[in-house]
């Protein structure tokens, strides 16, 4: 989510950006990986990703979002879609990172936007 965050802000290359962000942050290689996996499948679907957001955010303009809820709800679709993660967890965890780098609304609100967004994936 960091990572995300950080290339939304720059739109710097993903390798030079990892490798900056793996200098100061700790992480088992197997996690790292797969945190690189989700930054970059994020990064390189954030047109497609932006479409969902907007489509399930009711009432709320895209450009007004947070920065870092961005990034959040980037990052939980991505790995809904893209990985073996249950949603549910997918959705808690994205819940938290709202809660404690955004702010208490925030967490309702990518709750929101995520809950409707998985209901709509398992009808499709």
């Amino acid at each position: 989510m960091q990572m995300l965050f950080q290339w939304d802000m720059s739109q710097q290359d993903f390798t030079k950006l990892e490798a900056k962000f793996w200098k100061s942050a700790k992480a088992a290689d197997k996690t790292r990986a797969f945190a690189n996996k989700l930054f970059e499948g994020a990064a390189k679907d954030v047109t497609a990703l932006d479409a969902i957001i907007v489509k399930h955010a009711d009432n709320w303009r895209f450009e007004r979002l947070a920065a870092i809820d961005r990034a959040i709800l980037r990052l939980a679709i991505h790995e809904m879609n893209g990985t073996d993660t249950p949603p549910k967890v997918v959705l808690n965890e994205a819940v938290d990172l709202a809660k404690k780098f955004s702010s208490e609304e925030s967490g309702a609100f990518v709750n929101g936007v995520l809950d409707a967004i998985h209901k709509s994936l398992k009808v499709n």
